[in-house]
C-alpha cells in the first residue's frame, strides 16, 4: 500500500508538472501560430484568443484536480503512514494550490471579459483600455505559470525522493 500511495503522488505530480509545460510552452503559443491564423480566417485575433479562453478554463480544472488530489496525498501519507506533513511540502503545495485558484477563479474570467472588450466594444477607447489591461494581466498569467513550472519541478522532486523516515520501525531493524 505504501509503494501505492507513493506512486499515485509521484504520478499526480508529474501530470500535473507536464501540464503546466505543455500548456505554457506548447498549447500556448500554438494557439498564436500563423499556422492558426490561416485556419481561423479574417476574424482570427477575436476567434483564437477566445480558443484559449476555452482550452485556459480546461487547463485550470486539470489543475485543480491535481491540487485536490496532492492535497489529499498530502493526508494520506499523514494519516496511513504516519509521516507528518513536510512544513516545506506544505508550504509549496499550499502555494501552488493558491496560484491555481487564483488564476482559475480571479486571473482567467478577467482575461476573458478583457478579451470580450477588446474584440467587441463599439467605443475605441475602451476597447484600447481593454487590450492594455489585458496585456497586464497575460503577463500577471504568465508569470504565475512560470512560477507554478518551477513550484512544481521542486514539489515533483519532494515527492519521488521522501527525506524522512516512518514513525513505525520494521520489526527487522530492531537489536535486541
Amino acid at each position: 500500500m505504501i509503494r501505492f500511495l507513493r506512486f499515485v503522488g509521484l504520478m499526480n505530480a508529474a501530470v500535473w508538472l507536464g501540464a503546466a509545460i505543455f500548456f505554457t510552452l506548447g498549447a500556448g503559443p500554438a494557439l498564436f501560430s500563423d499556422d492558426v491564423k490561416a485556419v481561423l480566417g479574417p476574424d482570427y485575433l477575436y476567434r483564437r484568443g477566445a480558443v484559449a479562453q476555452v482550452v485556459l478554463r480546461s487547463y485550470f480544472h486539470l489543475q485543480l484536480v491535481c491540487g485536490i488530489i496532492a492535497l489529499l496525498h498530502l493526508l494520506a501519507e499523514w494519516l496511513y503512514m504516519g509521516r507528518p506533513a513536510r512544513k516545506f511540502s506544505l508550504v509549496l503545495l499550499t502555494c501552488l494550490f493558491a496560484i491555481t485558484l487564483a488564476g482559475g477563479y480571479w486571473v482567467q474570467p478577467k482575461l476573458s471579459r478583457l478579451h470580450e472588450i477588446h474584440y467587441k466594444s463599439t467605443q475605441p477607447a475602451e476597447r484600447d483600455a481593454a487590450g492594455k489591461s489585458f496585456s497586464t494581466w497575460h503577463g500577471t498569467a504568465q508569470a504565475g505559470n512560470l512560477l507554478m513550472i518551477f513550484g512544481l519541478a521542486v514539489y515533483v522532486w519532494r515527492v519521488a525522493n521522501p527525506s524522512d523516515s516512518l514513525r513505525f520501525l520494521n520489526p527487522m531493524h530492531i537489536r535486541s
